[in-house]
């Protein structure tokens, strides 16, 4: 109830032209006697005109922004304006904006482009929201985060397909195989083991800017015009490499002036197994790991949204201060 009140405090910003009044009506009062000469001028009453000085002024100012700041201090300076609202994909076709806003309830909701970061952005923004909005998200896909979210809000998140995208293909590897024709067939083998994981390899001969991966399995070393992010070789490990075992894989890798290089015993593979721990190696240490997706999704609403109101920010308290500080010592200044 508190935090539901706050905002009223800025009804009271008219109490700033008591400043104005008191510092209008202000006279001096000093003692007047009449002079021997006097009775010769006719008689009139006596009046007094203040020329007000730079310092009074100054104090004016203080007063009033210590008024200003005390009452923002009061409502808390957060005015919750949003209500129901809707954030939205940039892909997705306002017809499924218009067909799922109105299947939740929220046909005349507010639409709002979706954040980068949908729940960050409303943990920033939740106390702009009134108490009783609801919040409604479509998006292809959000990465789930690392603890459950905690709007306070009444929060719907509805995962779609983006409008017109084609189905999801499977994802493509550029790579390199440099070996001898004796041992070819083991090497292909062992990669098309590695589409059961959903991916598509693509073998050239020689290195391109999309490659990801050199196989090199040939006496001597490879052209020294060959780059890629990663080499595979049968050959012994350069100076200096460090031993590394991932999914039972024994590895020594090394950083080379063509790329980071893998050395190991184990390849190619001679059964399933082999191939996939060695594929599980490939994905742990040179594959980028793809961020779980949140599903779909609600969220009750609760009161620990509008909690935080009831909580001014530090610097309105520390203004204050200062300005209450300032007002006493130019009014001490002024009575000396």
């Amino acid at each position: 109830m508190i935090s539901m009140l706050q905002p009223l405090w800025w009804f009271a910003l008219p109490l700033l032209a008591l400043p104005l009044w008191w510092h209008m009506r202000r006279r001096e009062r000093t003692k007047t006697e009449a002079l021997a000469t006097a009775r010769f001028l006719p008689q009139a009453a006596p009046q007094q005109q203040r020329v007000p000085q730079w310092i009074d002024r100054l104090l004016l100012l203080l007063r009033l922004l210590l008024l200003l700041n005390l009452i923002a201090w009061l409502a808390v300076t957060v005015f919750p304006w949003r209500g129901d609202t809707v954030l939205v994909h940039e892909n997705l076709g306002r017809d499924v904006v218009a067909r799922e806003s109105a299947a939740a309830g929220m046909a005349s909701a507010s639409v709002v482009v979706l954040p980068p970061d949908p729940l960050a952005w409303l943990e920033a923004h939740r106390f702009e929201f009134r108490r009783n909005a609801r919040l409604l998200i479509l998006a292809p896909g959000l990465p789930m985060p690392a603890r459950r979210p905690e709007p306070g809000l009444a929060l719907t998140i509805r995962v779609l397909p983006p409008a017109g995208t084609e189905p999801l293909r499977p994802a493509v590897r550029h790579l390199v195989l440099a070996t001898t024709g004796e041992r070819e067939p083991q090497w292909r083998a062992m990669i098309a083991a590695f589409a059961a994981a959903g991916e598509r390899h693509e073998i050239a001969q020689a290195p391109t800017p999309e490659t990801e991966l050199v196989i090199w399995d040939r006496p001597g070393d490879p052209p020294a015009g060959w780059r890629a992010p990663l080499w595979w070789r049968t050959s012994a490990p350069p100076a200096g490499a460090m031993a590394v075992a991932s999914a039972g894989i024994r590895l020594a890798v090394a950083d080379t002036s063509q790329g980071r290089s893998w050395s190991s015993p184990d390849w190619p593979a001679q059964d399933p197994d082999k191939a996939r721990a060695i594929y599980e190696a490939w994905r742990q240490l040179a594959f980028e790991p793809a961020p779980y997706r949140m599903p779909s999704a609600e969220f009750r609403a609760s009161g620990s949204a509008t909690a935080p109101e009831a909580r001014p920010s530090a610097w309105l308290a520390l203004s204050m201060l200062a300005l209450f500080i300032l007002e006493r010592v130019l009014a001490h200044a002024r009575r000396n």
